[in-house]
């Protein structure tokens, strides 16, 4: 009697064993689509861009736009505002490319790009703006805003100052590096036409500027520490006149570039906002930078200084 029960269970068993794998797969399979789902929302990425825009550098022009005004997160292209509130200072005599800066601890814990600074670690400012702009070195932002305004919190301050100065009417900085925020911090904010604006106060007021950003590679800190620095800009030596200027990158935002080239004694700014990826990215700047000169050489010279009429995707 045992025996004739016990294949009676087994029978049973097998019998219900492909619906209970059935459900099991259907558990996992929804299990998976949420995740999925889960991690497509905790971006705000969109392909091939959020926002992009170009312009022409010497009068403003805008030349091209595609929701040039939807709000995304810059990550580390906004050291360009960095950048540009040191070189200020140095035209205002109140800082100069030799004098030192010594590295805090706060800075030396800085993660994400780098160059691994160490405390009590002394720089001339010159050697961490090159770090700031070929390395995209967060550690370097950190000691250039403690060197300028004492403390990030004081330069984070300056740099929304310059935004409001510039226009830059939807941007809100709380960073000095565009690295994520810490749990109740807020994230850094602008627009692709927001950013163009900074972009050409940059390069109207201090040419020099390109010296750095065109610089593929440099050593820092020469010696058994060095560090090769290389830049994240893919466009500069591949894309015609391109010398400039930065790139940004974070999870949640995907990739953002602002880039500009000269050509025949012209010069386009293109800013490309939150891409999908890398590859994207870089191939719309460069299709963008081409529509731009394009554009430029099309209009006769009345029209080009004539009020913006941007052209739209």
């Amino acid at each position: 009697m045992k025996r004739i029960f016990f294949y009676a269970l087994l029978v049973l068993t097998l019998a219900l064993l492909p619906g209970s794998l059935l459900a099991a797969q259907k558990t996992t399979a929804k299990s998976t689509a949420k995740k999925s789902t889960s991690t497509k929302s905790n971006t705000i990425s969109k392909n091939p861009y959020l926002g992009a825009i170009v312009i022409d550098a010497a009068t403003g022009k805008v030349l091209f736009e595609d929701q040039a005004d939807a709000k995304g997160y810059p990550a580390s292209m906004l050291k360009i505002i960095d950048f540009l509130i040191i070189l200020d200072k140095i035209n205002a005599g109140q800082l100069s490319l030799q004098d030192k800066a010594t590295v805090s601890a706060k800075a030396a814990k800085t993660g994400g790009s780098q160059v691994w600074l160490d405390t009590r670690e002394t720089f001339t400012v010159e050697d961490l703006l090159y770090a700031l702009m070929i390395q995209s070195a967060n550690d370097s932002a950190v000691v250039l805003a403690e060197r300028v305004a004492g403390s990030t919190e004081g330069f984070v301050a300056l740099m929304n100052q310059k935004a409001a100065q510039l226009g830059m009417k939807q941007t809100k900085f709380n960073s000095v590096h565009g690295l994520p925020p810490a749990p109740g911090d807020a994230d850094d904010v602008t627009t692709a036409r927001d950013f163009s604006l900074v972009c050409r106060e940059l390069l109207s007021k201090h040419p020099e500027a390109l010296k750095y950003t065109s610089t593929r590679e440099r050593i820092f800190r020469p010696g058994p520490k060095q560090v090769v620095m290389r830049s994240h800009n893919h466009l500069l030596g591949s894309l015609n006149g391109c010398d400039g200027l930065k790139t940004g990158f974070i999870a949640k935002a995907g990739y953002s570039i602002a880039v500009t080239a000269s050509r025949n004694g012209q010069r386009v700014i293109a800013v490309v906002l939150d891409s999908v990826d890398r590859v994207t990215r870089d191939k719309k700047a460069a299709e963008l930078v081409n529509k731009g000169f394009a554009a430029l050489e099309a209009a006769p010279p009345a029209a080009q200084a004539a009020a913006p009429a941007p052209a739209r995707k």
